[in-house]
């Protein structure tokens, strides 16, 4: 694309994006049905075998030494994943494979509403094939127990062998669903899909849909799994696939429902209003985008370290209304940016003295201390999708284009020639840490790469009057 600063200024960036899209589009494709994995978690005598549809978050098997266990089918990472899918579909880059993965995913996902924790509980002798220092980490029986009906989707992640996770973890979460929906009303959207393939996602789009008119009121864990609350990110992505929801109904004829979801997701999107924090004071009153979206309010409204957080901007790309405000297009979503932008270059010791034509590397929020505490792979890429996305949407594109480019500039030089991205490069050193061959991290790349083509095509298209 001939508008790139970064193209023009080095000619070998538009053929390392080609190379990187390849090789994250081959490393993603690996976490998608691994029935060739098996994963052995003896300390909880357990041997697991995946099964076809599953998507696992890491294909390396990982046990804390230092890499950490995610061999677990995420609802979000796993909805993630289907829409890159997509993505690799409708750009030819990926055959028709694809939508049997599709199929199969769509199985296995309408199969865990199955499962039920009473009978999981009931096992006898279920802890004593548990090492007695693990045993701090297993459920108790009356966790288990609640884990039927839509408590099952609201699980955050199972096996990938189609059982659920006996290990403690924050539960309940309510992204998957609505971030399901939106990749499955993506994929129908598209008129990709035969009648026999749609008429098995249509029941796991309605279901998806239902489940998020019963439940986005309701407080929930982050998507970082860390703090229960209402969550920004997941109202966002709940609001989008009501709205996508409606309009899916409607052409299917079920007018009440659709208007229903209709209703329900203007009122996510005012709920989301006064997620603002107005920071103008009384001497200049004039910049009404003086502050940045909340993420998250806790229970008695507390205060939250984490309320400045990437998962507001990670909102805005995965849903991807058509509407300006809480978009990529909302001045307020681009001060939001601005904020982090700040707050990572500061943080970061990898963002001093950086090389001219680089963004800063990215993180979740202030005083993350998982792993190394960021940068993310999927936090810088999705502040370059968001920039390629408002590029796209208007206003000064080529801006856009080359803040966009310019966090691209920094993912490249902290991705080894081997093109495997991990979940996090350590912001002091830049080396890859946390989960190796991350699925999102790859999901993420591809959908930035997406989100530029788009953006190029949109600025070289002739505009009018």
């Amino acid at each position: 694309m001939t508008f790139s600063v970064a193209s023009q200024q080095d000619p070998a960036f538009e053929p390392w994006l080609e190379r990187q899209l390849s090789h994250s589009a081959s490393a993603m494709l690996a976490s998608i049905s691994p029935v060739s994995l098996v994963k052995h978690r003896p300390g909880f005598g357990q041997t697991l075998r995946p099964l076809v549809g599953a998507v696992v978050a890491s294909p390396v098997l990982g046990n804390y030494d230092p890499d950490p266990d995610y061999f677990f089918h995420w609802f979000r990472d796993s909805a993630v994943v289907i829409d890159a899918l997509r993505l690799l579909y409708v750009e030819r880059r990926i055959g028709d494979e694809a939508l049997q993965h599709l199929r199969d995913f769509t199985r296995f996902s309408l199969a865990l509403n199955g499962l039920d924790g009473r009978a999981v509980a009931a096992v006898q002798g279920r802890r004593a094939r548990v090492a007695p220092e693990l045993l701090q980490y297993l459920r108790e029986d009356h966790d288990l127990a609640r884990i039927h009906g839509d408590a099952v989707v609201a699980e955050t992640r199972v096996n990938p062998d189609g059982t659920l996770d006996t290990l403690r973890w924050a539960r309940p979460q309510h992204d998957g669903p609505p971030l399901r929906a939106l990749s499955l009303l993506r994929w129908a959207a598209a008129g990709h899909l035969d009648a026999a393939l749609l008429a098995e996602v249509t029941p796991l789009i309605r279901f998806d849909i239902d489940f998020t008119l019963r439940h986005w009121r309701e407080p929930s864990y982050d998507i970082w799994e860390e703090e229960s609350g209402h969550h920004y990110y997941t109202l966002r992505v709940a609001g989008a696939a009501l709205a996508e929801g409606a309009a899916w109904l409607e052409g299917l004829g079920d007018t009440t429902q659709a208007q229903r979801c209709r209703e329900e997701s203007q009122a996510v999107l005012r709920l989301l209003d006064d997620y603002w924090v107005d920071e103008r004071d009384e001497q200049d009153d004039r910049d009404a985008t003086r502050g940045y979206y909340r993420s998250r309010v806790l229970a008695d409204d507390r205060p939250s370290p984490k309320a400045l957080d990437i998962a507001v901007i990670l909102s805005a790309i995965h849903s991807l209304g058509t509407e300006a405000a809480h978009g990529p297009a909302d001045p307020r979503m681009q001060a939001t940016l601005a904020r982090l932008d700040a707050l990572f270059d500061a943080a970061y010791p990898i963002n001093h003295g950086r090389a001219a034509g680089r963004g800063a590397a990215m993180g979740r929020y202030a005083g993350d201390v998982y792993c190394s505490g960021g940068a993310y792979y999927f936090s810088t890429l999705g502040a370059a999708e968001f920039c390629f996305r408002a590029a796209a949407m208007g206003g000064d594109a080529r801006q856009w284009l080359e803040r966009g480019d310019a966090y691209l500039a920094t993912v490249r030089a902290y991705t080894p020639d081997s093109g495997d991205l991990s979940e996090q490069f350590d912001q002091r050193s830049g080396a890859q840490t946390s989960a190796k061959q991350l699925a999102w991290s790859h999901a993420a790349f591809i959908s930035c790469a997406s989100a530029r083509r788009i953006a190029g095509a949109a600025c070289q298209a002739p505009r009018g009057r």
